[in-house]
């Protein structure tokens, strides 16, 4: 690269500076944000509708405050960032609460509903009725409002056309895997496999269900944007964030959400990334190569620093998690990977006794 203009004085120097700028602007702001969705959800006609979009929001607001961490690196802009994101990210908890606790198990339903994602990433594309498919219809222009937040945010984003092609590709292939998982049980594995046909020539380092994962995270997305916000981005360097997030970064992110959620998934007959592997040990060493690979992408990257903070932040808060003292595995896999990472250690310190509290 040419150039590293994204971050040169404005990212946060280290984890405590950056904790700070979470505490002080992100986390007041994200929640503002949110309780001015909640209650416009409150509003919301048809009760199916209203319970699924608050509770979305009731149990997943530590997704928007994750996604707002990158509004953390360009403060000046976290106005328009932080209304992005979180709305982008209301928009994904609110369909994947329609589709895991649907009334239907339709994948043209679903498609139609994850057709909002794509539209709130595009702007100038048609707003159409995305609940056709199903019964309930009347969300009181909800969903229709959160897509016209992210347009309006993205509209005061001066570098959007350089990363706009991969917003869109990350957000359709979000929409593929909510699609395919929520489908049938009987159905939804020969669809994931089918899936990866089409993808690994791409991504011979992965397995099929690790693909699945980092399909489903939202990181590449919110990193994009923030490259966005600076007039200087270069088409190059959008590519590089791109290829240096999905797969690894994003990878990373949602195998550990996969990892500590294997005992409950199993109580509930959910589907699991993790159960995926031969055994135990198998399941470790793909771990630690997950969370090495993930690394490496973040040390290549401009102002390495900052994205290696987010993923051995993410190790830290996955792993923190009081489901991981309950299920020894998960405990044995944990120190595996903060094993010679003094970073992930303070993150894990800092989150035991200091995030957690405060939340």
């Amino acid at each position: 690269m040419k150039t590293q203009p994204l971050l040169a004085g404005r990212a946060p120097s280290g984890p405590i500076s950056l904790m700070k700028r979470v505490y002080k602007y992100v986390l007041p702001e994200v929640r503002a944000e949110l309780g001015r969705w909640r209650a416009r959800a409150d509003g919301i006609a048809d009760l199916e509708l209203r319970k699924q979009a608050l509770d979305s929001m009731n149990a997943k607001q530590f997704h928007c405050e994750g996604g707002g961490v990158y509004a953390a690196a360009n403060l000046e802009q976290r106005h328009v960032l932080i209304p992005l994101i979180v709305a982008l990210q209301t928009i994904s908890d609110y369909l994947d609460n329609l589709c895991d606790r649907s009334t239907s198990l339709d994948p043209n339903d679903f498609r139609l509903l994850h057709q909002s994602m794509i539209d709130a990433v595009s702007p100038g594309s048609p707003v159409s009725n995305y609940y056709a498919l199903r019964e309930e219809q009347d969300d009181s222009g909800y969903l229709a409002a959160l897509v016209e937040q992210c347009r309006t945010s993205i509209a005061a984003l001066p570098s959007y056309h350089l990363v706009r092609e991969h917003v869109v590709e990350l957000v359709k292939l979000y929409g593929d895997l909510q699609v395919y998982k929520h489908i049938a049980h009987a159905d939804r594995e020969p669809a994931l496999l089918s899936w990866w046909d089409e993808h690994a020539s791409r991504y011979p380092q992965l397995m099929w269900n690790e693909f699945a994962a980092a399909t489903g995270s939202t990181l590449g997305m919110f990193m994009l944007f923030l490259a966005a916000s600076d007039p200087k981005l270069e088409a190059e360097q959008a590519a590089s964030i791109r290829n240096h997030y999905f797969p690894s970064i994003c990878g990373l992110h949602i195998m550990l959400d996969y990892l500590i959620d294997q005992a409950e998934d199993r109580v509930g007959g959910d589907l699991n990334f993790c159960c995926y592997y031969d055994d135990q040990r198998m399941l470790n060493e793909r771990m630690k190569q997950i969370v090495n690979a993930a690394r490496k992408s973040a040390d290549e990257l401009p102002f390495g620093y900052f994205h290696r903070m987010i993923v051995e932040g993410l190790v830290a808060l996955y792993l923190s998690d009081p489901k991981v003292k309950d299920q020894r595995d998960v405990r044995d896999t944990a120190k595996l990977l903060m094993k010679g990472s003094p970073w992930s250690r303070l993150f894990f310190w800092l989150n035991s006794h200091w995030i957690r509290k405060a939340m």
